[in-house]
């Protein structure tokens, strides 16, 4: 079987050209992400501007979950919100909105009540560790089916949405 000349050309410029790139690999290196491009890995927070909103969620974290049915804050929870009470009492030109969600049995009442206890509690939790009540402001969404995170039966789906949410409001300094 004969190749024809062109094909027999192409075969030979696709060797030197793989061939090149092997050689170009072993001068710069092997290929892997910059630390200077975007899916760089973040590094806790490399080059978030402290105070900064991305600052808070980044290095803070802004979510505690709940059980179901209950307003109490767990271990975890406790360790997230210090974290917050101390970054708020570090940069005190911050309000924030805490914003309480339920996707618990019963009525939407229910859960829009439910939501607004675990605002509270999120909201006394910080007060009694330094936070001026007046920077905290508790609002409440029940199970509002376009706050939702997840919707499925499944009780890990529905635990993402047993929660309260720390926004920052208005940096009064700018």
């Amino acid at each position: 079987m004969r190749i024809g000349k062109w094909a027999a050309k192409a075969a030979l410029l696709t060797a030197a050209l793989l061939l090149a790139g092997c050689a170009s690999e072993a001068v710069r290196g092997p290929v892997g992400p910059s630390p200077n491009v975007t899916n760089a890995p973040v590094g806790s927070g490399a080059d978030v501007p402290p105070g900064s909103n991305e600052d808070f969620i980044v290095n803070v974290g802004r979510r505690v979950y709940f059980k179901e049915g209950s307003a109490e804050l767990d271990d975890t929870a406790r360790v997230t919100l210090d974290n917050q009470a101390a970054w708020l009492a570090k940069f005190p030109r911050w309000n924030a909105k805490i914003q309480g969600f339920a996707d618990d049995p019963g009525s939407d009442e229910q859960n829009r009540a439910l939501g607004l206890r675990r605002a509270d509690a999120v909201k006394a939790y910080l007060s009694a560790h330094g936070v001026a009540p007046g920077r905290l402001r508790a609002k409440t969404y029940g199970r509002e089916k376009e706050r939702i995170v997840r919707d499925c039966a499944d009780i890990s789906c529905k635990a993402q949405n047993r929660r309260v949410i720390t926004n920052l409001e208005g940096d009064r300094d700018l």
